[in-house]
């Protein structure tokens, strides 16, 4: 499936995660270590999307095309120093198309997002809860992929007031039940707030002084990186401990 790493924290040039680091998102998209029966590379788009402000709506580059043929982004990248970051290499579900759009992470206002995995049953697994959006929503999605429904999904109950835990892991669960076997694997920030889930896929963790990177695969070998369990959710915030939590098809225990 898809790779993506996402940071908050104090500025950093994205182009560690992204392009220096020993097993970085660039060699994740050529050479992933745990991809688990969802392909070999991942070189169907990319995108990475940043912050440059606290408070700032994020800035963000795509393109349709694999990471290691894009050679404006590592400068652009390197000149960078963004305290909060998302970036994405994407493995297309076959059938689905191959265009920009499709590529994470998704943007709306102050939010950036991503998804690693898949829907089962795409489309017709999620109609009925594509049913509770407006039919302009339908009618322009950058993208008809089962990504690009979950993030108009969730950005619907965030624009109605969800907290951004509750957002995620509400709809993790909603599409759980409706598409069982899906892999939900979600990244969302809004460059103060940093939430993750694993539901059948893997996910990192790395705390250190400055920030908290989360990874689908650790990008070198500090040991400081730890596996999130699977059906877990993950909490970032500034100045507080990561939260790790679990999950059920009930949602979050109370």
């Amino acid at each position: 499936m898809c790779r993506h790493i996402a940071y908050l924290g104090e500025p950093v040039s994205p182009a560690e995660a992204v392009f220096r680091a020993p097993h970085s998102l660039l060699v994740q998209s050529y050479a992933p270590a745990d991809m688990r029966g969802g392909g070999t590379v991942n070189a169907d788009g990319f995108g990475l999307g940043w912050y440059l402000d606290p408070g700032a709506v994020p800035l963000r580059h795509r393109r349709s095309t694999p990471l290691w043929t894009d050679e404006a982004l590592p400068p652009l990248a390197a000149a960078l120093s963004a305290h909060a970051f998302v970036a994405a290499a994407r493995n297309g579900t076959t059938g689905l198309p191959v265009t920009e759009a499709a590529a994470a992470p998704f943007t709306t206002g102050r939010w950036l997002f991503s998804h690693n995995g898949v829907v089962r049953g795409f489309p017709d697994s999620l109609a009925e809860l594509a049913k509770t959006l407006p039919v302009t929503e339908l009618l322009t999605l950058e993208a008809p992929t089962d990504s690009v429904v979950l993030w108009v999904l969730l950005r619907a109950r965030l624009a109605a007031g969800e907290d951004p835990l509750t957002a995620v892991t509400g709809l993790t669960t909603a599409v759980e039940a409706a598409a069982p076997g899906s892999r939900l694997n979600f990244l969302l920030t809004d460059g103060e707030t940093l939430i993750g889930t694993t539901w059948t896929h893997a996910l990192s963790v790395l705390e250190t002084p400055t920030g908290v990177l989360l990874a689908s695969e650790p990008c070198d070998g500090d040991p400081r990186w730890k596996p999130v369990p699977d059906h877990h959710a993950v909490r970032v915030r500034r100045g507080r401990p990561v939260e790790l939590l679990p999950l059920t098809l009930e949602g979050l225990p109370r």
